[in-house]
């Protein structure tokens, strides 16, 4: 039966690690996956420009024997009026697998809904499941473990939406800190019972193994950049803020990133920070995703 990933939820607790100590073991053991995609085609579409997610999906399918397609929606039909149900038909007759990077979380469920093979969200405005992959298989590399608190700080967008999902189905302690009126959205508030939601800086910092941040302009947000600035004034990482974690911790950041805004230059590019490693581990646990997706 086709397996989708639209939602970090769709994912059991089984499912994440056994990705997370894939993607370890694919980074590891390059050579040993080197043809695991052989005659498999991943279509690639794109309606939010990237870096880290179209080379990191095309670059894992490229060195397993596979290859890739890219598909601008102002380059296909489906940017000029086409319906998203027959765009699903239609690459479902070409390709073995589909990666979306969208808007509108609902496109993606109908794509899904319509297709005869995996769809992948890599991006909506909802949430974000193929970075906190990468984020989990980054924590446990470093830590050996998700027995830790995770603090995550900023905006309550899509990255933080899946890091929440993810945790609660982990059983990781992760505190969310974000003002009120930017918290992550109460439908995924109420659905992650384990995770606290605090506009206190803090409260989330305290023994926190794990900092993790994001911008907090988004794509498409440009026009609320004056705003945001004054409401996120508070929840920069900065030395004062990490002098209440543990003296281990790692930074983590999806990238790309603003310093001097949500974090200080001197904390993204110190000593506890494992922002590249976690960017190449895009390729590493998408590779995995992929593995599981198109070959278990």
């Amino acid at each position: 039966m086709k397996k989708d990933l639209v939602s970090m939820s769709d994912l059991t607790k089984e499912e994440i690690i056994e990705i997370v100590n894939l993607g370890i073991d694919m980074k590891n053991n390059r050579d040993k996956y080197c043809s695991s995609f052989k005659n498999k085609i991943l279509a690639m579409i794109f309606a939010k420009s990237s870096t880290r997610t179209r080379l990191s999906f095309e670059t894992a399918m490229l060195t397993s024997g596979g290859n890739a397609i890219f598909l601008n929606t102002n380059d296909i039909q489906l940017g000029r009026g086409e319906g998203i149900s027959d765009t699903a038909k239609v690459l479902s007759r070409y390709i073995d697998a589909i990666m979306i990077r969208t808007y509108k979380h609902k496109d993606v469920q109908e794509l899904a809904l319509h297709s005869d093979v995996p769809v992948i969200n890599a991006l909506t405005d909802d949430e974000h499941p193929c970075q906190i992959l990468a984020d989990l298989m980054t924590i446990y590399e470093h830590k050996k473990s998700f027995d830790l608190k995770i603090a995550y700080f900023g905006d309550g967008n899509n990255v933080a939406a899946s890091l929440a999902i993810a945790a609660d189905i982990l059983g990781i302690e992760c505190a969310i800190a974000s003002p009120n009126n930017y918290m992550v959205d109460e439908f995924i508030r109420n659905k992650t019972k384990s995770v606290i939601y605090t506009d206190d800086v803090e409260k989330a910092a305290k023994n926190a193994s794990v900092v993790y941040t994001d911008t907090w302009i988004s794509m498409g947000e440009e026009d609320q950049y004056e705003k945001k600035l004054k409401y996120f004034a508070d929840y920069q990482v900065n030395k004062k803020l990490t002098s209440l974690c543990k003296d281990d911790y790692i930074f983590l950041h999806c990238l790309p990133a603003y310093r001097g805004k949500e974090v200080t230059e001197d904390i993204i590019d110190g000593q506890h920070s494992v922002i590249f490693d976690e960017a190449e581990n895009r390729m590493h646990a998408q590779k995995a995703l992929l593995y599981k997706l198109l070959l278990i």
